[in-house]
């Protein structure tokens, strides 16, 4: 297992410093918005929220293209590298037809949801800003594939870091109206946002003809049903897998905001702390899937289990870390937020403290299940694991939350509690199963699928 440590933290390191920057666009954009008034931020966090859901689940069917590349990576194979990559690309415009129908009716979706009518059409008139930006955004994840499936992370580090400075000077240019643009307020932050994705995969791509011009990306394009079918059949269970997920943390923080606003400011900043760490197993995560595939691709059945395991240990190491100093300092934690001196904010504080101490648990679980995921990834195996998801997080998530939460009158802490209880049975099953499927013993057909590469 020593032996994996180098190689795979030297793959994941870029991808978690990539990941560090693409969160805060987000905190940018909210940080920024935040000046345009209680309105526009009410606006941006509808909007964001649906635009956010939406890209996740459809881009996470893309993500199939990095355990495909990482596989044919392995075996030495670059027309097939070459074949994923440009069916990820076809397959990214053919599923921005039926999200860009969704955002048309943004705003009759959210009125149906019993939304404020100004709120719910501010976020529209955002969306629709924002929406130029979705095909490119579903085209980078197909790219970005093309890059991680070969251990070169480095591009998307440099890039990801680019995007924050280009995003700072798109807000200031297109909501504040300065260097001769019109100050378009919030509907200006879609349009900076989504010009940078823009920006952000046609560099990538111009890199990715360049660097691999010997493998002829575009040189050819004849459709080859068995490489669409393969990414459909990874793929779609990602994007399924990603969106019990968000889902369920969207979920819950609906459920808080029933129980009251101060619970509902607690959980943000909690939530917030902990998406900050959790873009360290999450990079993790994409380089064990990487490191996992290109052993298979090898024929490599060992080192695809040490690195699948390695890659699970290291990202629930890190997260006890992380775990203790949620539950030793969570006050100075929430400090970074507003000042806990103040009177007015002590309802919040305490809250935020004790979800902050309950949390610690959680970031042990989340750490768990999303690197044991990463690492079936890399096997391509992901129906199974699509099914645990479902199951952990509504079931047993949402179940356990509610039944805690309004039923034991456990209030905030009992959706916490909940949220643990789901992550828990994912990522301890989801580990289990790639356990199971590496375990040189127990000969399977079933398992022989995923290790036949």
């Amino acid at each position: 297992m020593w032996q994996e440590l180098r190689p795979l933290f030297k793959l994941a390191l870029p991808l978690i410093l990539a990941q560090l920057a693409q969160n805060s666009l987000t905190f940018i954009d909210t940080l920024m918005v935040g000046r345009l008034g209680h309105e526009a931020l009410a606006g941006i966090a509808l909007g964001g929220t649906f635009f956010h859901l939406t890209m996740v689940m459809f881009s996470g069917v893309l993500l199939a293209v990095g355990p495909m590349v990482s596989q044919a990576y392995g075996a030495k194979d670059k027309e097939s590298i070459a074949r994923s990559f440009r069916h990820g690309l076809v397959l990214a415009v053919l599923m921005s037809l039926p999200a860009f129908l969704l955002f048309s009716q943004a705003e009759a979706i959210l009125l149906a949801m019993g939304q404020n009518a100004a709120t719910a059409s501010l976020s529209a008139s955002y969306l629709h800003a924002i929406s130029w930006g979705f095909l490119p955004v579903l085209c980078l994840t197909a790219t970005r594939g093309l890059f991680e499936g070969q251990s070169n992370t480095r591009p998307i580090m440099l890039l990801s870091f680019l995007a924050v400075g280009l995003n700072v000077l798109g807000n200031n240019a297109l909501m504040f109206g300065r260097w001769g643009f019109p100050a378009l307020g919030l509907v200006g932050t879609g349009y900076a946002s989504a010009f940078v994705y823009i920006i952000m995969f046609l560099s990538l791509l111009a890199y990715a003809l360049w660097h691999y011009r010997s493998y002829g990306l575009f040189k050819t394009f004849k459709p080859d049903w068995t490489i669409a079918k393969e990414l459909v059949r990874i793929g779609l269970p990602i994007g399924l897998i990603l969106g019990f997920e968000v889902g369920m943390f969207a979920a819950v923080s609906f459920l808080m905001g029933l129980i009251s606003q101060d619970a509902l400011a607690a959980h943000q900043i909690a939530m917030q702390t902990a998406s900050i760490t959790f873009m360290v197993p999450l990079g993790l995560s994409i380089a064990t899937s990487v490191r996992v595939g290109q052993a298979i691709g090898r024929k490599d059945k060992v080192a695809a289990r040490r690195a699948g395991l390695t890659g699970i240990a290291l990202c629930a190491g890190f997260m006890v870390l992380t775990a203790l100093s949620f539950m030793v300092f969570p006050r100075q934690i929430v400090g970074f937020y507003f000042d806990t001196q103040d009177a007015q904010n002590a309802s919040v504080t305490l809250l935020a403290i004790s979800f902050l101490r309950v949390g610690g648990m959680f970031q042990i679980f989340d750490g768990l299940q999303v690197s044991a995921s990463g690492a079936l990834r890399g096997l391509k195996d992901t129906r199974i694991p699509m099914m645990i998801t479902l199951v952990s997080y509504w079931l047993i998530g949402i179940g356990s939350s509610l039944l805690l939460a309004f039923v034991l009158d456990l209030g905030g802490r009992g959706l916490w509690l909940g949220l643990i209880a789901g992550l828990s049975v994912a990522g301890l099953a989801l580990s289990l199963r790639f356990n199971y499927l590496t375990k040189e013993k127990l000969p399977d057909s079933n398992k022989q699928r995923y290790l036949r590469g």
